[in-house]
């Protein structure tokens, strides 16, 4: 059996087209999965547009952020049932006799290759998963809300793990796309008073940051971080796609206070980090997630506390992908979701 994918096949610019592919073959130690949603991350849109800073495997299937049905499953995978629910985490491959794996830190193993850039995933009918990267979805919560867990654990990695935001404090998250979105709910989700900063072609997506609770700014934001005692903001949280952003964030930080840099950026500084010195700033990178961090994101989207619809801006289908990659890549939506059935 053949199934339609979205396949990124080359690293010119534009090199992702529909293809047929196999109906992938599971091993012992996985389970094969019927997708019923995926989203587009930024870095599904960084490959078709090349000009993403990371290694990819030519050609794979796209669509990290996904959930579906068990429809096989391994030998080796029993505690799993045919027609349970589950999402998976994007460390397809890792050396599990790591240290880093040992500690439950797999999604910083340097062997780690995750779905999308090094292994075939989800924008098709059918995914093979190895069964340590799944997670149990409720039945109250909607594979379209379900397939954000992804990003959604990118966000709490970066907020609640790896920046110290107490009740009470000030935090500006540079960046509204998706994952700035969603640090800024989870920083928010910790008691923060936070602000998002955009520039004047974000209006849309800083429109569904209001949604949140947020304030909005577009430009600089230095009066924002600097209301309360003119020294500036407790936490910069830089969801960018640029690595400039940081000479902005060391900017809008008070002294003594915390920069998380989540966001990708390919092209080098060419400025002094001499502030982060003077001003005694801890910086922070932030990567990817583990399993106790998705457990914990379940739980707050089934419960409600963490709503993830008002990021949605529309599903389609996996024929028209282009149009929810472009609808996505130009602003007018954060967040695309596909059904491939």
């Amino acid at each position: 059996m053949k199934s339609i994918a979205v396949v990124n096949y080359a690293p010119e610019k534009g090199s992702v087209e529909i293809r047929e592919i196999p109906k992938p073959t599971i091993g012992d130690d996985d389970v094969l999965l019927e997708v019923a949603n995926v989203g587009v991350c930024g870095s599904d849109l960084h490959q078709w547009t090349a000009d993403h800073s990371w290694p990819v495997n030519y050609p794979v299937v796209l669509g990290h952020e996904f959930g579906g049905h068990i429809i096989e499953i391994g030998k080796n995978a029993g505690l799993w049932k045919e027609g349970d629910r589950v999402v998976s985490e994007t460390a397809a491959i890792i050396d599990v006799n790591s240290p880093l794996s040992k500690q439950g830190l797999y999604n910083l193993d340097p062997n780690r290759k995750g779905f999308g850039y090094g292994v075939n995933v989800a924008m098709t009918r059918f995914v093979k998963v190895p069964a340590r990267c799944l997670h149990k979805v409720p039945n109250s919560l909607p594979f379209e809300q379900a397939c954000l867990t992804e990003p959604c654990s990118v966000a709490y990695n970066a907020v609640v793990m790896n920046s110290n935001i107490k009740p009470g404090d000030r935090v500006i998250v540079l960046g509204p796309g998706t994952i700035g979105i969603l640090c800024a709910a989870m920083a928010k989700l910790c008691g923060a008073e936070v602000a998002v900063v955009g520039l004047e072609n974000d209006q849309i997506r800083l429109k569904i940051a209001l949604q949140y609770g947020c304030e909005t700014i577009v430009g600089d934001a230095t009066t924002w971080a600097k209301q309360q005692d003119g020294l500036g903001a407790d936490c910069v949280i830089d969801a960018a796609g640029v690595s400039a952003t940081l000479q902005i964030a060391l900017h809008l930080v008070r002294p003594n206070g915390q920069i998380t840099k989540v966001g990708w950026g390919p092209k080098p500084l060419n400025f002094s980090l001499d502030p982060l010195v003077q001003k005694n700033i801890r910086l922070q990178g932030s990567f990817s997630h583990n399993w106790p961090i998705w457990e914990k994101v379940l739980t707050l989207l089934a419960s409600g506390r963490l709503d993830v619809r008002p990021i949605i801006g529309g599903v389609w289908g996996l024929p028209d992908w282009q149009v929810a990659f472009e609808e996505m890549h130009s602003g007018k939506v954060v967040k695309s979701v596909l059904k491939p059935n």
